[in-house]
């Protein structure tokens, strides 16, 4: 970590350390980044490459993920560790921009009618995320949609098989059901590295409530501007639910579809997900800060 990066512990409502790091300089403004299912704080490797020299970004591993023990599984604990994060991280008062990807989206959404979400969060990005549905209308396996795809798309993402080394099998895989068609191998071997580096049981456990997530009621309270983003080749959450996101959310400003990418869009379009980012702090963190 650099001489202007920090690691923090936030103690969750139920007593749960949560492992939180802070890159960049004090009094920066903030931009907060929850990561998704089975990933950890390295997933957002470069957005704190681009952000961190004017920014203080925020990044933690959700529980059972990284750095962060197991221990519980559920919407609302996500909740719970963010205002944990939040607190641990922010000035009482402190506006930031706030981006979840994929279950770290969900955890906004679970969220939204949070005293501290309210406190804290000046804009919202969601990338690669759904509220509900998210195994009947998976793509991940080439079957016609109805019940016998949603069973066995149940039963492979929740599989209990370990998923081993990162092999040349195991990231063809893993980009067929995760990444875009023309996304580039480094990305790729970035991906399964974190992936891979995730613990089966977390892996399993989350994957069981992932199947049952119903957070449209969420979304409805979701008060704050945001911003949605996909990938147009998405398989694990396809466009239709960035669609669906964008038309309930009370506040969109824009649903922006990233032509040919996957799930991880923001490893696979970092410089897309960065620039909506930094336009969200120049309009509702900075412009704020001036006024006051």
């Amino acid at each position: 970590m650099s001489a202007e990066s920090r690691m923090l512990t936030a103690v969750s409502a139920d007593g749960s350390p949560i492992h939180v790091e802070v890159h960049g300089p004090d009094g920066a403004p903030a931009v907060v980044l929850a990561h998704g299912w089975s990933c950890s704080t390295h997933f957002w490797a470069a957005q704190v490459r681009e952000l961190a020299a004017g920014h203080r970004v925020v990044v933690y591993d959700q529980r059972g993920h990284g750095r962060t023990a197991p221990a519980g599984v559920g919407t609302d604990l996500l909740a719970d560790d963010l205002e944990a994060v939040l607190a641990a991280a922010l000035a009482p008062d402190e506006k930031a921009v706030l981006v979840g990807h994929s279950m770290g989206g969900m955890t906004l959404m679970a969220a939204s009618r949070r005293a501290a979400f309210a406190r804290h969060a000046a804009a919202v990005v969601l990338c690669s995320t759904g509220s509900s549905r998210l195994i009947d209308e998976s793509l991940v396996l080439p079957m016609r949609p109805g019940r016998l795809r949603t069973r066995i798309t149940r039963a492979v993402l929740g599989a209990r098989a370990p998923l081993g080394p990162v092999t040349p099998l195991s990231r063809r895989i893993l980009k067929y059901a995760t990444m875009g068609p023309g996304s580039a191998p480094e990305r790729v071997a970035e991906c399964a590295r974190i992936v891979h580096a995730c613990p089966r049981a977390t892996r399993v456990a989350w994957a069981q409530m992932l199947a049952g997530l119903d957070l449209d009621a969420g979304v409805r309270e979701l008060r704050v501007p945001t911003i949605v983003m996909a990938g147009t080749a998405d398989r694990l959450t396809p466009i239709v639910h960035a669609r669906r996101l964008a038309a309930a959310l009370p506040r969109c400003l824009e649903l922006v579809e990233l032509a040919g990418a996957g799930h991880m869009t923001p490893v696979e379009a970092p410089e897309a997900v960065t620039a909506k980012i930094l336009e969200l702090v120049g309009t509702y963190v900075n412009a704020k800060e001036e006024a006051a």
